[in-house]
């Protein structure tokens, strides 16, 4: 960290765009050398002080120095990523990632090339390799109708305020784009050595290639809130800085708050450089997500049915507005990433009045205020009400059900014995009785049969059967 930091400043100060930069491949050793690190340090812990995601990436021994050198310098992500573990890099490398579990169905047995191991996968590396090129090519088309010159001109004051919003995004957009063709590219190449392997879909029957994605444009640009932009952008970072920071700075048996948070943007500021934009963007996206979790927390629910399964009627009003909040919002955000400088990020955030600080902090302001017990007060007396409508409902059915009848004799409806089998078995073994008794007395007498038997019976009974 310390070594790509000095580079980091000395490509601050240089300044020299037309020079090969070294930092970007540095990032991802970093990833890797401090997820290593944490590895190796939770393999000498006991397996009952682990949560679930350290056990799965514990080393309880080092692996030998050729191992390690080719997990480091894994050359398909190596100057741009994706960062990964070194339990995957084994897995792969001793192809156990491969095997078929026991009783899998043979059918969905993945095709390889004679005696390998490793699944076909020329075809899924082709496709990311060609959606990479068209990211690229779109980033080049866009990058010359929406750039930092037109933000920053005279130009951009003449047009209307949600215009200027409008061009803001678009310049996130055409900037994400770069990344989106890069990431791809990288992506192919780890499907094509077999490390991007995930099994095989339980439904389909074929080969997921996504261990390694790091990013997903479609959940991007449709993301209705921050944790769905965040979860989809740079995908391998997050789970490196989740895993190793944000999990890491909370005490145990507590939940992150904003301190983790905090920490964490930060964490990813510094990883990133030194330019004043990246510690604008992460901080105000560090409160974002705070302000994010406390909508999603205190607001979505009064959209949803209270018992929170099904949404209402006016829920798809919440869902646009959130959407449009949360593209607004992260295009404010992140345009001091791309103009790296502070009175760049200063002047453009100007420029459009800073409403996003302003809404942040309004935000933070409502939730700290006794409003929020308002809304807690008024979700709890709505699932109240909610179980005493359902109660008063089920008792409303209960009671437009036709009451059972009450028995007071033995006999029902239509003259028929409340058990007819029971009082036909009595009545024949009340004659059988007769019938022995008769016989101890020397009366000669037979067992009634047939039509003698009905006839008995119905004495018996005092009815016709």
């Amino acid at each position: 960290m310390g070594h790509m930091s000095v580079n980091h400043i000395y490509r601050q100060f240089a300044n020299a765009p037309d020079q090969v930069d070294i930092t970007g491949a540095q990032m991802v050793l970093v990833m890797k050398l401090t997820g290593f690190c944490w590895n190796v340090y939770d393999g000498r812990l006991k397996q009952d002080d682990l949560a679930g995601f350290q056990r799965e990436r514990a080393l309880s021994q080092l692996p030998s120095l050729l191992d390690f050198a080719g997990y480091v310098l894994f050359f398909p992500s190596l100057f741009a990523g994706p960062s990964f573990d070194f339990v995957d890099y084994q897995r792969w490398i001793t192809t156990t990632m491969f095997e078929i579990p026991k009783g899998a169905n043979p059918n969905h047995v993945p095709p390889t090339r004679k005696q390998r191991k490793i699944p076909r996968s020329g075809t899924p590396a082709a496709f990311k390799a060609l959606t990479g090129l068209l990211w690229i090519f779109l980033f080049l088309k866009f990058s010359a109708w929406y750039n930092t010159s037109l933000v920053l001109g005279p130009t951009y004051m003449t047009y209307s305020l949600p215009r200027r919003i409008w061009i803001l995004e678009m310049l996130g957009f055409a900037t994400r784009m770069k990344y989106y063709g890069v990431w791809y590219l990288t992506e192919g190449a780890c499907i094509l050595s077999g490390l991007g392997y995930k099994g095989m879909n339980s439904k389909t029957g074929r080969p997921q290639w996504d261990r390694l994605e790091n990013v997903n444009p479609w959940g991007i640009e449709t993301a209705q809130n921050t944790r769905a932009y965040l979860e989809n952008w740079n995908k391998n970072t997050n789970n490196w800085l989740r895993s190793y920071m944000y999990l890491r700075v909370t005490p145990k048996g507590k939940k992150p708050g904003f301190r983790a948070s905090l920490a964490t943007f930060i964490t990813s500021a510094f990883w990133h450089g030194f330019y004043p934009g990246y510690y604008l963007s992460f901080l105000l996206a560090a409160f974002l997500q705070t302000v994010a979790k406390n909508f999603r927390r205190f607001v979505r629910p009064f959209f949803l049915t209270p018992d929170g399964q099904r949404p209402t009627h006016y829920k798809i009003y919440y869902d646009i507005l959130s959407y449009l909040t949360t593209q607004a919002a992260f295009c404010f955000t992140t345009a001091p990433f791309v103009l790296l400088s502070l009175p760049d990020s200063l002047l453009v955030w100007s420029r459009v009045y800073f409403y996003t600080v302003i809404g942040t902090a309004a935000s933070m302001a409502f939730f700290a205020s006794p409003a929020k017990q308002w809304l807690i007060r008024r979700l709890n007396a709505r699932q109240r009400d909610a179980k005493v409508q359902q109660q008063a409902k089920q008792q409303a059915q209960q009671q437009a059900l036709p009451p059972e009848p009450k028995l007071e004799h033995p006999i029902m409806g239509g003259g028929l014995p409340s058990d007819p089998g029971k009082e036909l078995d009595d009545a024949v073994r009340e004659i059988k009785e007769e019938v022995e008794a008769r016989r101890r007395r020397g009366v000669s007498v037979s067992m009634p049969r047939g039509q003698d038997m009905k006839g008995a019976v119905e004495d018996k009974l005092g009815r016709k059967l």
